[in-house]
Order: structure tokens, then C-alpha cells, then sequence
């Protein structure tokens, strides 16, 4: 895989900014404040990242959107196959063996590329894959002023790293995320639109912001995600970024007793230390609801907790999708070294 992409440099097609440093990074048009981020069994399809923002940033937002020449980063080739970019071996399986997709009419495994997205049109091919996932698979009431496409006001500000099939060049799993120096221009994180995140501003000016995960329904047995987590570390380790943050989103199908339960168990055992705390603006009312069902967390959280993640308290509840979202915290000190040179390419623990 190419390098990860320079925040600091335009896609192709548009015009680079005068000063490219991230120092030189200031809140555009007038936006103030903050500077500068799971998941369904629902398997891999998570953390949709949905929300509302204040109406100061959303008229920022629209202002810089529709200037002439839109910040775009340069981003690498889409095109290299993921082979050649992953660490080898988990569980004693080559990167080429654990390539394979979870399919009833394939027989054989698919070639798989992971890249950051180098121009509208494949950032075009994330937002419908997530509109797919979202609305469609998980009905999410989505407000998008195009058809059948996932739009907010947080993606033009966003690197978004796509999986596609080889064979059939489609894109089967995405993530977006926010850099330091974007969500300073912006003036906040898609997160304080859900949580109260005043405990955790010491750490904005090298963390990074995850969102909008998911992966194709016939894509999830677990290549697409572990492909997706190799282009993550790389770009935090290109970056120096030393944290990452995001919701993690759990469905409320039951009426929220899977999520209270998770709860108490991510209390026990992975809340983060009180000083990293947040506080959601609409709590899920767990103690209305039972606590103590048996439950398992969904594969990709379960994911984020064995890389050393931490829960950051009681979680939020989103109407509009009809989730239980948990502000999930991985700092990469805290990192589970055996799991962050499996999943993330890291060749020694920092």
C-alpha cells in the first residue's frame, strides 16, 4: 500500500492551500472553539457516525464547502494490492491466506486493495456504500441532500480510507477520519455533537478521529476490517497521532437491554480511567433497563477493547438510528503490543 495520505497537501483537482503546515491550520470562516473521532454483529458495519452540530459550525461548514477551490488532500494510488502491505501472520496465517471474503457463489479469494480515497468520485463510492449499510441494512433515518448517498457536513473535512474487491473493483468497506488540524478548521469533533468531551481536550491537538466504519454485507468475515485496520496504523504512525477516538455504535433492537448490559460489563472491565470521561447529552437510561443479560460485545469492538481501547463511561442514544453509542478511547501507548503488530503493522510497542 502507498504511503498514507499528507493532510496538509489537495486531492487532485484542487488547488493547494498557501501554507501547508498544519500550524498554519485556523478555523475558516469564523468557526470557533474546539480544536481538533464499533459497531453491529452488525459484525463489521459500525460506528455510522450521526449526530447533529450547532448551527454556528454547520454555517461554516456550507461557507467552505462552496468555495471555489475545496480543501482536498493528495492522496496515494489506489490501486496496490494488499498483499504486499500487510504484516504477515496471525495465528501463524499469511496475509494472502486470511484474505478472504465470506460468500456463498465465491469459491476462491478475492484480491483485495486498501487505499485512501484520491478524489470525489471514490469518496462518492464510500457515501453510497455507507447508505447501503446504514439506511437500507440498518435503517437509520439518513438526511442527505443527494439520493441514496450518506452526506454530512464532516466529510469534506475527512481522509477516507476504502477496501475494494479486485476483481469486481468495487468498494466493500470504508472508514473516515478526521485529522487534528481539520477539526480545529472545523471547530469541533463529529463526537461533541453526542458527548460532553471538556475531559479530553489535553489530548485533541494528536488525536484522531474515527467514524462512518462499515463493510459490505458479503464481505465479513474479516479480511475487509483487518485490511482497514493496516491502513489506520499506518497513517497514525505517519502522523504521530497518539490517540483515537469514536462511537461506537451497538443496536437497540431489544429495546436497549443488550446495550445496558454491555454497559455494566464494559464498566467492570474496560472503563477508561475517570479523568478521560465523557458525558453523553442524551443518555441511554440503563438504569430503567436490565443490566445483567449474558452478552458478548460485537466483533468490532470486541476488536478495539483487545487492542487496548477503553470505554470513556455510560453511553449515548441516537433516535434517529436507534443505537446505544459508546465513546471508545484507544491511546497508542496503551496498545496491546501482540494485537498492534497482528492488526495495525506496528513493529514494536510505543
Amino acid at each position: 500500500m502507498d504511503c498514507p495520505p499528507d493532510p496538509h497537501r489537495p486531492r487532485q483537482g484542487a488547488s493547494a492551500p498557501a501554507d501547508p503546515s498544519p500550524e498554519a491550520a485556523r478555523p475558516c470562516n469564523g468557526a470557533t472553539g474546539n480544536a481538533t473521532s464499533g459497531a453491529p454483529d452488525v459484525t463489521e458495519a459500525s460506528s455510522p457516525g450521526h449526530g447533529t452540530v450547532t448551527a454556528a459550525h454547520y454555517i461554516a461548514s456550507q461557507q467552505f464547502r462552496h468555495q471555489k477551490d475545496i480543501l482536498m488532500r493528495d492522496l496515494p494510488t489506489p490501486t496496490q494490492p494488499l498483499f504486499d502491505s500487510l504484516p504477515n501472520g496471525l495465528a501463524g496465517q499469511t496475509a494472502r491466506s486470511r484474505l478472504h471474503r465470506q460468500s456463498d457463489k465465491a469459491s476462491e479469494s478475492p484480491a483485495l486493495s486498501v487505499a485512501w480515497a484520491r478524489h470525489q468520485d471514490e469518496v462518492v463510492e464510500a457515501q453510497r456504500l455507507r447508505y447501503k449499510v446504514f439506511a437500507e441494512e440498518m435503517g437509520a433515518r439518513l438526511t442527505s441532500s443527494v439520493p441514496e448517498l450518506d452526506i454530512d457536513m464532516f466529510d469534506g473535512y475527512c481522509d477516507h480510507l476504502i477496501v475494494r474487491d479486485m476483481a469486481t473493483l468495487r468498494v466493500v468497506g470504508t472508514y473516515r477520519v478526521l485529522p487534528p488540524h481539520q477539526a480545529k478548521r472545523l471547530g469541533c469533533l463529529y463526537a461533541e455533537s453526542e458527548f460532553d468531551l471538556v475531559r479530553l481536550s489535553h489530548l485533541r491537538p494528536k488525536m484522531l478521529e474515527l467514524g462512518r466504519s462499515c463493510v459490505h454485507r458479503d464481505y465479513r468475515s474479516g479480511s475487509v476490517i483487518m485490511a482497514l485496520w493496516g491502513g489506520l496504523g499506518e497513517y497514525l504512525q505517519r502522523w504521530g497521532i497518539e490517540s483515537m477516538l469514536g462511537c461506537a455504535s451497538v443496536p437497540m433492537s431489544d429495546g436497549g437491554h443488550y446495550a445496558a448490559s454491555l454497559h455494566r460489563l464494559f464498566s467492570e472491565r474496560f472503563l477508561a480511567p475517570i479523568e478521560y470521561h465523557a458525558f453523553p447529552r442524551l443518555p441511554l437510561p440503563v438504569e430503567d433497563l436490565n443490566q445483567q443479560l449474558e452478552v458478548d460485545p460485537p466483533a468490532l469492538i470486541k476488536g478495539y477493547l483487545r487492542l487496548g481501547a477503553k470505554i470513556c463511561g455510560q453511553p449515548a442514544w441516537d433516535p434517529d438510528f436507534n443505537v446505544a453509542d459508546f465513546l471508545t478511547l484507544l491511546r497508542v501507548n496503551d496498545m496491546n503490543p501482540r494485537y498492534a503488530r497482528h492488526f495495525l503493522g506496528l513493529n514494536q510497542a510505543v
